[in-house]
């Protein structure tokens, strides 16, 4: 028996070295393919940043002949309409967010209790637009027609605000995770459903609308398609259409021999297509990654809910 038992106790020492090791192979591989992932994003920011002539000589490069500002430059030259459209796109996704996960909580808690007589159906009909939808042209129609919406912000908040998915995923959530017997010690108390719903699910319910937060705020900020079929007015451009049409602009000139020079010399005599480009994603991509560091632990959390039980 003791022979047995020390026999146990050389082989524990050696499987906690496997496992050790094998934790940093994996670590190794994982921060490799983080870095492989992150190289377009750097090759981004390096290009925005180089000579518009070293580009077209030598192509998009880590390491540069030569650093320019001029793409950014030509960027900068709508300075007030950016600073314009920056500010749409913010109240946009900031309001748009905001709105869609108190419907969608709203949504998910109700479809979510077994007692409410129309959950059953709820949960039928959150499942159609899945299966069928009218398009854009019905949509537009509806949203111009009948509604009279026709270049108004609520263009670019309607259409992105409630996901079937996303309202699967906080229903998954609030199944998974929040104790039934909390809601029914809260019913027993006297409270109503709006006093549970906003004082015990929804703090509860963080983790997962920030998860679905984070990827309604990435498609708002991201959309541009309803504010080119909705938006006509200048001043209510969203950032992303702006840069839609700054990138026309510059083709424009670069493909048109006939452009006068003057409208050459505004934007700097040469015009960068390449770097300008870049500098455009740049402006784009940065505030999302500013802000996804501090929702990362929510985002991981919320999205893989359900799926461990025990």
């Amino acid at each position: 028996m003791s022979k047995k038992k020390g026999n146990s106790a050389d082989l524990a020492p050696s499987r906690h070295e496997k496992k050790g090791f094998g934790q940093i192979v994996l670590g190794f591989c994982l921060l490799l393919y983080t870095l492989f992932c992150g190289l377009p994003i750097l090759l981004v920011f390096i290009s925005a940043f180089t000579d518009e002539k070293t580009i077209t000589k030598n192509g998009f490069s880590f390491f540069p002949e030569k650093w320019s500002m001029a793409g950014f430059n030509a960027v900068l030259k709508y300075g007030k309409q950016l600073a314009t459209s920056y500010g749409i796109t913010i109240f946009v996704t900031v309001f748009g967010t905001f709105l869609g996960l108190l419907v969608m909580a709203m949504f998910a808690y109700s479809i979510s209790r077994k007692e409410f007589r129309l959950s059953k159906f709820l949960s039928v009909y959150l499942l159609i637009p899945m299966l069928f939808n009218g398009g854009q042209l019905s949509g537009y129609i509806v949203f111009t027609s009948y509604y009279h919406l026709k270049d108004s912000l609520w263009l670019l908040i309607l259409p992105l605000c409630v996901s079937t998915m996303n309202v699967i995923i906080l229903r998954t959530y609030i199944v998974n995770s929040i104790p039934a017997e909390l809601m029914e010690a809260a019913k027993i108390d006297g409270a109503g459903e709006y006093r549970t719903f906003f004082q015990i699910t929804l703090p509860l319910l963080k983790p997962s609308m920030a998860a679905v937060g984070f990827m309604m705020a990435t498609a708002y900020w991201n959309d541009w398609q309803n504010a080119l079929l909705y938006i006509t007015t200048d001043s209510k451009k969203p950032l992303q259409l702006l840069l839609v049409n700054i990138q026309k602009s510059i083709e424009f000139l670069l493909n048109n021999s006939n452009v006068p020079a003057a409208a050459r010399a505004a934007m700097g005599g040469n015009i960068p297509q390449y770097s300008a480009t870049m500098a455009t994603v740049v402006v784009v991509i940065a505030p999302i990654m500013v802000v996804y560091p501090f929702f990362q632990k929510y985002f991981v959390k919320g999205l893989t809910v359900g799926s461990v039980k025990g």
